[in-house]
């Protein structure tokens, strides 16, 4: 089966755009509060730590979308940034917004 990496781009980086919108979205009214037992506080707060690792880890795979998505513009598509040198099929295939071989990844 081809794959279409326009497509399939086009997919993901939709994807991430959705789940950074919901990240962003603010909590509801009152739910965050510092409750009447010690820790749950501190649970909210784990929580909105978490929340901003992920929208990290997010964001930084929204970047890689976009160039992925550039060099499909340029021509460019499956060669790494790095060295020039062709993505591995496999690589392309398990992750399509790859812009770098396995070597420099």
């Amino acid at each position: 089966m081809a794959h279409d990496p326009v497509a399939e781009l086009a997919t993901k980086r939709a994807a991430l755009e959705s789940q950074l919108e919901e990240l962003r979205q603010p909590p509801e009214p009152g739910s965050i509060g510092f409750g009447k037992r010690v820790g749950e506080g501190t649970s909210h707060a784990v929580e909105r730590i978490a929340a901003v690792s992920a929208e990290e880890k997010l964001q930084a795979m929204l970047t890689e979308v976009r160039r992925a998505q550039e060099k499909v513009v340029e021509g460019t598509h499956g060669r790494c940034d790095e060295c020039g040198d062709e993505i591995a099929p496999e690589r392309l295939e398990a992750r399509p917004w790859a812009t770098r071989c396995v070597q420099h990844a």
